[in-house]
């Protein structure tokens, strides 16, 4: 019997995490899907990723004031720094997206931005049972095959930039994108590799 009770609230701060990747994900996606909504969906972006890093801010105060975790207190700041990232990245693409102005969008970023969404799905649902390795596994392989399917079609969109003769800006913006777009998408799998290992660790 344990004197002092380990403090479960850090599963609901990964919780929490977790549900903020999505959040901003699906915003991002309507952003590619309607540019003309681009200030809207920027600035919604930009609140949750505010409330993600006010969660993250809570877990390191949770960890200076508890005396027994129930994990690692290692694996709790590194799954919540990697989870804070994904919003960090969805945040970044949604700020260029700004800053280049763009008016119209293009098929490859809307593809990108519905794997991404999928892609922190089965992240969100790894996370939520982070306490069943076998659930987790399930779910952070379903990460990794939309990390691959998001790596083809980042390059074959990348590719199809090159072609012809095309607008040198038009270039340098959507390949920027596309970058920022491919990085969110593979932070969801350092996340979910950390998962994995954290999971396990604590079977």
């Amino acid at each position: 019997m344990r004197i002092i009770p380990r403090d479960k609230g850090f599963f609901d701060l990964f919780n929490q995490l977790a549900a903020k990747n999505k959040e901003a994900a699906v915003l991002l996606r309507d952003l590619f899907t309607d540019a003309s909504k681009l200030e809207h969906f920027a600035a919604a972006i930009k609140a949750v990723e505010h409330e993600a890093d006010d969660v993250t801010h809570e877990v390191s105060t949770r960890l200076d004031s508890s005396f027994i975790t129930p994990l690692d207190r290692e694996d709790i700041h590194n799954l919540a720094s990697a989870l804070d990232t994904v919003v960090d990245l969805i945040d970044g693409t949604a700020r260029r997206a700004q800053m280049f102005h763009i008016e119209a969008t293009q098929d490859a970023a809307r593809d990108l931005a519905d794997i991404l969404v999928k892609t922190v799905d089965s992240l969100e649902k790894a996370v939520t049972d982070i306490k069943n390795p076998r659930s987790v596994i399930r779910w952070t392989r379903e990460v990794k095959r939309y990390e691959e399917e998001g790596d083809m079609l980042y390059h074959d969109a990348v590719g199809q930039l090159f072609q012809g003769s095309p607008d040198p800006l038009h270039v340098i913006k959507w390949k920027e994108l596309y970058d920022t777009l491919e990085h969110a998408i593979d932070s969801c799998n350092t996340v979910a590799i950390l998962l994995e290992s954290i999971s396990l660790k604590n079977t």
